[in-house]
């Protein structure tokens, strides 16, 4: 059994975070001990994984809801949640193509500010430095 601390070292998510969590009713089994502390088990973990996968792609809270109380209901929900999961995995795979695009940049960026430096060379990109061609040729 798990403290939240413990919880949220082991899991990378603030404490705070999995209080509110708590609170918003994702660890629905979660038990509490005779000083009123919650309790996680490895089972517990398996929820906190899976909420934390959710809202790492921007599930929102009350979907991430819906999800658990599926859950809950049991296997008659089945279809519903393995819809749910592709279009979460599909948002993912969007965000993924995104992030792909942002490193591309910020790769092509390097290798010029890279160039620049080993060169020493000024950055013509750089709008203060245009401004100052500009003036130059007037």
């Amino acid at each position: 059994m798990y403290t939240i601390k413990e919880v949220a070292e082991k899991m990378g998510v603030s404490e705070h975070t999995l209080r509110f969590w708590a609170k918003s009713g994702f660890f629905p089994f979660v038990k509490r001990n005779e000083n009123n502390i919650r309790m996680f088990s490895e089972d517990d973990l398996n929820w906190v994984k899976i909420v934390k996968c959710l809202r790492s792609v921007g599930t929102e809270n009350k979907a991430i809801k819906k999800y658990i109380d599926l859950c809950i209901v049991g296997d008659s929900t089945i279809s519903e949640r393995y819809k749910i999961i592709q279009a979460t995995k599909q948002k993912a795979l969007q965000q993924m193509e995104e992030l792909k695009k942002q490193l591309d940049l910020l790769d092509f960026k390097e290798k010029f500010y890279q160039n620049l430096i080993e060169n020493n060379l000024e950055d013509t990109w750089n709008p203060m430095n245009q401004n100052k061609v500009k003036n130059k040729a007037v």
